[in-house]
């Protein structure tokens, strides 16, 4: 399946971007993806949530691997499919690019269609990024 994801920023009004993104992908590579689109560094932590329908932060995907209790869930970038937790078109999520500042683009799962990408790419972008 290739998911079809439109990013948002509550920084700048008129920022937004659209990534195509095969769902066997995983959240490292949608976050190298959304960060070449906005032309960011690679070198920051960062971490995608997943966001109920208020953008309410629900379950981390963190970088790296943060867990002390090695009996508790975790979810990794690297380790973790798109399809394993995202499922639903609407599908909300936040990436938090700046996590001391609490700053994030908002993410939203517009479409998903049948096929495979090999790669994920984006297919819109409008407006400035917000300064990272």
């Amino acid at each position: 399946m290739v998911y079809r994801f439109k990013i948002v920023s509550d920084e700048v009004d008129n920022f937004c971007r659209e990534i195509e993104i095969d769902s066997d992908a995983n959240f490292l590579e949608l976050r190298n993806a959304i960060l070449d689109s906005v032309g960011y560094t690679k070198d920051e932590m960062s971490s995608f949530f997943l966001c109920d329908d208020r953008w309410e932060k629900e379950l981390e995907i963190t970088l790296l691997e943060m867990a002390l209790n090695p009996e508790e869930d975790t979810w990794v970038m690297d380790k973790t499919r798109l399809s394993e937790l995202v499922e639903d078109e609407g599908q909300r999520l936040q990436y938090m690019f700046d996590s001391i500042n609490e700053r994030a683009l908002y993410i939203e799962l517009e479409e998903i269609r049948s096929g495979h990408l090999a790669k994920a790419k984006c297919v819109d972008a409008s407006g400035e990024a917000p300064v990272q």
